[in-house]
């Protein structure tokens, strides 16, 4: 395997995209001749030319929506929306038309574009760069919603969503840009879908996505020196949800603590402890835990965005009270 870091990863899947199909492009702000907010498309202004590598107006709504005219027009455009809360902007086009031409037509026409943008916290970015939305697009039936957590991850995704024939939202946690991981080269993209189990144990299950799954490798280490085997599950996909792993894994547990920087009210947290209860309820020894972000918009200081976020503390602190439970059964 090679070590390459997150950023690069993405930055060589999109350059395999657009030198293996005529019909993909890449558009969205900054992303030709600045290279990209997070320096993804670093360069491709002068490889592909402005015909593929288009700058866009500071127009969310406008250009996630010529996207879509694009995809109906049979091209394979690639958009990036340079941090989630931006994406607000376009959600008329998103809810109201990329995930609903489909079926209103009937199944006449479908719309295969990739909605790529920048998520979550710990920039010291404030309120408004600091959300972690991703459950709202996972609410959404007629697209579907991925996450990539490691390198491997960033490298394959866009090549799966790329082979769907209706529109795929990836979510880039905005701290995993500069982290370094290994490169599996033989990894195949029909596998994102399934989420994939990280980390084996025997205790709790630490399901996760995205930004959190290496606070969670982190707070399993600790965990184990205190005798506790945490299994952790990177879910990969949100939508749809491979219930399937982690109904697997909490029968394997009997424990499950679900980690998710969204906010604790609504968060795709409780989706996933809905669907443990409604799936594996007889599994459990005791009632499912989550750690979300607290229930304030993301401060700006440093101390306090830490103390809001998900972080290694606080999961261990939710294992340790999880484990001291007495059995349900």
């Amino acid at each position: 395997m090679n070590t390459t870091t997150y950023r690069e990863a993405v930055r060589s899947a999109l350059r395999d995209a657009l030198r293996s199909d005529p019909r993909v492009f890449l558009m969205g702000e900054d992303v030709g001749r600045y290279g990209g907010a997070y320096a993804c498309s670093k360069g491709f202004l002068d490889e592909f030319g402005p015909e593929r590598i288009r700058d866009t107006p500071l127009s969310e709504s406008t250009f996630v929506g010529a996207g879509i005219g694009a995809a109906l027009g049979g091209m394979r455009p690639i958009v990036e929306v340079m941090t989630i809360n931006f994406s607000l902007l376009a959600l008329d086009q998103i809810v109201n038309n990329a995930a609903t031409i489909r079926h209103m037509s009937g199944g006449q026409f479908s719309v295969p574009i990739v909605v790529r943008m920048a998520t979550g916290g710990g920039r010291q970015l404030a309120a408004q760069h600091s959300h972690s939305f991703e459950v709202w697009y996972a609410h959404v039936p007629g697209i579907k919603v991925l996450a990539p957590a490691t390198v491997t991850d960033a490298r394959i995704m866009l090549e799966a969503a790329l082979r769907e024939p209706d529109p795929v939202f990836i979510f880039e946690h905005a701290m995993l840009y500069p982290v370094e991981g290994a490169l599996d080269e033989s990894a195949d993209p029909s596998e994102v879908w399934r989420a994939a189990v990280r980390r084996s144990g025997r205790d709790v299950s630490l399901i996760t996505y995205g930004g959190s799954l290496g606070k969670c490798l982190q707070a399993a280490d600790a965990l184990a020196a205190e005798g506790v085997d945490c299994e952790v599950v990177d879910l990969r996909s949100l939508r749809p949800l491979d219930t399937r792993t982690v109904f697997d894994s909490v029968a394997r547990t009997h424990r499950a603590i679900v980690v998710d920087e969204g906010w604790h009210t609504c968060s795709l947290a409780a989706e996933i402890m809905a669907s443990i209860v409604e799936g594996a309820f007889y599994e459990l020894d005791a009632p499912p835990g989550r750690v979300c972000s607290a229930e304030v918009p993301i401060p700006y200081p440093k101390h306090l965005e830490d103390a809001a976020l998900p972080n290694v503390d606080r999961i261990v602190s939710a294992v340790q009270q999880l484990v001291s439970k007495k059995s349900t059964s």
